[in-house]
């Protein structure tokens, strides 16, 4: 089939070659047709013209109106439901090639006589106007620190007008990380925008019956930075169009940018939390005139930020643990039956007891998870050793799998009081050193020295120094080798 291009081509040629089948040939058309055109002076596009008529009967003209039937009653059927229909109605009429034309047929229809469909209107954004903030996971983009895969979440905040964006690591959509992320883009920007606006987060919206639209803390938290809070309907992300869309491009960013890099391994979350702010920088560059106009219009900060954490009074059970937003923490066996206060920040908790942080422990992420500390509860645990074969968070008490190895040994070798034996050990580690117990269990496993509390202590109370496991080195590639294979600069010697 002739294209239009290649008619224009025709008639440039015909004013530079000498004969019509030169030019025809160079502009990729038998002679005979390059005539044509010369002759009519027309474009293809102006001689086709499409024809009414059918080419071909419709099989599906005698089932039609019982096909569009349906379709008026329930518009979301699909053509390949409806055909699947038709074959068990009609058995023997239908063919699986006729399929296609049954979608071409429902197609027309829904283009012709379906029902409205839904319509997204372009926004006109204004300076200092409003600002969205979403999470997002990535952990598809395999960032490690120290080559411990790092799963964890960016609370990200973007101006609508200029695109400045900006982000914090968290690992939940909790409020907590919710009122981080958010001051920290607040204090980094220097000013308030008029709005702010979210999904239907929990941390954020009332999603229940209430009549209130947004949580107390939320609220609080919109006051105290007099943001007008907004939100946008149930599944209607594009809704919140502009920081969606810059959850795609900043990861893809991201991802080029750790490619170019060669790496995406981290030696402590500091330094990727740097590696993010250079991101963040380069990527707002490019948007410095719109900002400049944003920065004009901006409300001034408050005085200071909002304590953006939880506080909470609980009493500590007779098991030595107490309960924080759906999981287990241990606390020391002396404070069973005591009220502690807990002071719920987005990556720890404090345990305050008396005025005085008692401890500090890690927020643990996820529902229905446990951190259970074994010299919290050590000291009991020894006099009921029975207790530990079934005891629920039985996993927690193993500080280091060379721990686990120890207990599984002496359960092999049919040890008599196994559990004891290993709650000993276990008891030395809580009194004594850890590291240095896990050195000895080494040193025994490479040995082949029978497991048993006494050798352990003597181990670790002598002054020999004892043989490690030598650990496996893997070397990192060099992604330079590769190019220069590519481009031949790769030599081979023998």
């Amino acid at each position: 089939m002739v294209t239009e291009q290649q008619v224009r081509r025709l008639m440039r040629l015909m004013q530079t070659e000498r004969t019509q089948s030169i030019a025809a040939s160079k502009a990729g058309m038998d002679v005979k047709t390059a005539r044509k055109y010369i002759r009519l002076k027309r474009l293809p596009s102006e001689i086709n013209v499409e024809h009414p008529w059918l080419t071909r009967e419709d099989p599906f003209s005698e089932v039609w109106d019982e096909v569009k039937t349906k379709l008026q009653i329930n518009p979301g059927l699909e053509a390949k439901t409806l055909f699947d229909y038709l074959q068990g109605q009609y058995p023997g009429k239908f063919s699986d090639g006729q399929l296609r034309t049954l979608q071409r047929r429902v197609k027309h229809w829904r283009s012709t006589e379906g029902p409205a469909k839904e319509v997204f209107f372009a926004q006109q954004h204004h300076p200092g106007e409003l600002c969205q903030s979403d999470f997002t996971h990535m952990d598809d983009l395999g960032v490690t620190i120290n080559k411990v895969p790092f799963n964890h979440m960016i609370y990200h905040f973007v101006l609508t007008y200029s695109n400045w964006e900006t982000g914090t690591i968290c690992f939940s959509e909790s409020f907590e990380s919710l009122s981080n992320g958010l001051q920290n883009a607040l204090w980094e920007l220097g000013g308030v925008p008029d709005s702010h606006q979210t999904d239907r987060l929990s941390a954020a919206i009332n999603n229940s019956c209430s009549h209130k639209v947004f949580t107390q803390r939320y609220a609080s938290l919109l006051r105290h930075y007099k943001l007008h809070g907004r939100k946008i309907q149930p599944g209607k992300a594009n809704e919140n169009g502009d920081v969606e869309q810059r959850h795609f491009r900043f990861k893809k960013a991201l991802q080029q940018s750790l490619m170019l890099g060669g790496s995406s391994d981290f030696q402590n979350r500091d330094e990727y939390e740097h590696y993010l702010k250079n991101l963040f920088n380069q990527l707002n560059s490019n948007r410095r005139k719109r900002f400049e106009e944003e920065l004009t219009v901006l409300h001034r900060l408050p005085n200071s930020r909002l304590d953006c954490r939880k506080n909470m009074e609980i009493k500590v059970g007779p098991s030595s643990t107490i309960r924080v937003s759906h999981n287990i923490y241990s606390v020391h066996s002396r404070l069973i039956g005591e009220i502690v206060k807990v002071r719920l920040y987005s990556d720890y908790l404090e345990i305050w007891y008396a005025q005085k942080c008692i401890e500090k422990i890690p927020r643990l992420r996820g529902e229905s998870r446990s951190h259970i500390q074994y010299r919290h509860i050590i000291d009991w645990l020894i006099r009921k050793p029975g207790a530990f074969a079934n005891y629920r968070y039985k996993k927690d008490l193993f500080p280091t799998h060379r721990f686990r190895m120890a207990y599984d040994y002496l359960g092999r070798h049919s040890h008599p009081k196994a559990a004891k034996e290993y709650l000993k050990i276990l008891y030395l580690a809580a009194r004594e050193n850890e590291t240095a117990v896990d050195h000895a269990l080494d040193y025994m496993f490479i040995k082949n020295i029978p497991i048993c509390c006494e050798t352990v202590r003597e181990l670790i109370q002598s002054d020999q120094k004892l043989e490690k496991s030598k650990d496996v080195n893997i070397d990192s590639v060099d992604l330079n080798i590769y190019d220069q294979l590519l481009l031949g600069k790769w030599t081979v010697t023998c």
